[in-house]
């Protein structure tokens, strides 16, 4: 293959057989369980990079089933998101995330800079109670649960929510070890259309675990906790702050 064709069809590894297909990238009937809490403010500034502010203490943990996207198939995943400003705009950190799929978990990493582990996450309805879990192997890391359904939540202030810009850091190393990439990216949820938003009693517990380290923002307190289902599509993201140009 010459020079010219390996720039032309080079677009994610392995380069003959990629991981996962171009985008965009669609969701159908994503559904969500977002528990938000409260923890120590101390150990969020310790995580949440400048340029970004800390709105509150709060985290919230988040329980994903995606049972229909293209390109990345049927998975779950779960992880912390962090409400932040950047220049005044609300948004959210994406602090940790841990999913059970190889292709998302490579697509992810390599086009936004998700900071995505391979774990095994599950959400579910056990009779009366939407259960969330977070394990790593044998080791239970989180447990989330929520009364299923109890009240409907108007769809106004969600799709606010949802509308939001989302941050990541993407760090890609070079051949020598050295950063070769290390940018605050953003990006957006696009095309949404919500299906149904609950809110319920919730309550969260993390475990502390030296990989799966989700219990290093404790829970002070559950403020609240919504379930959500929705179609949308995952908008590829912007670079807004190069830390290697400083």
């Amino acid at each position: 293959m010459d020079i010219e064709s390996v720039r032309r069809s080079a677009f994610a590894m392995p380069f003959t057989n990629p991981a996962y297909p171009r985008g965009p990238y669609r969701f159908v009937d994503r559904e969500y369980l977002i528990i938000t809490y409260r923890t120590d403010p101390d150990a969020l500034r310790a995580v949440v990079p400048e340029p970004l502010e800390l709105r509150e203490p709060l985290v919230k943990f988040e329980f994903i089933r995606m049972p229909d996207s293209t390109g990345f198939g049927d998975y779950t995943e779960s992880g912390q998101v962090i409400p932040v400003v950047h220049n005044g705009k609300p948004g959210g950190y994406v602090h940790a995330m841990y999913l059970d799929d190889e292709a998302p978990i490579a697509g992810g990493r390599e086009l936004w800079g998700f900071p995505k582990k391979l774990a095994q996450p599950t959400l579910c309805v056990e009779k009366d109670v939407l259960v969330g879990t977070l394990r790593y192997e044998s080791a239970l890391c989180a447990t989330g649960t929520m009364g299923y359904k109890h009240r409907a939540m108007d769809a106004g202030p969600v799709e606010t929510s949802m509308a939001e810009a989302n941050y990541l850091l993407k760090v890609l190393p070079h051949v020598d070890g050295t950063p070769r990439i290390c940018e605050l990216v953003e990006y957006y949820l696009d095309d949404v259309t919500l299906k149904g938003a609950w809110t319920g009693p919730a309550a969260l517990a993390l475990h502390a675990h030296a990989i799966a380290n989700v219990a290093a923002l404790p829970v002070r307190e559950v403020v609240s906790a919504v379930h959500l289902k929705a179609d949308l599509t995952l908008g590829l993201g912007r670079v807004i702050f190069d830390y290697l140009e400083g």
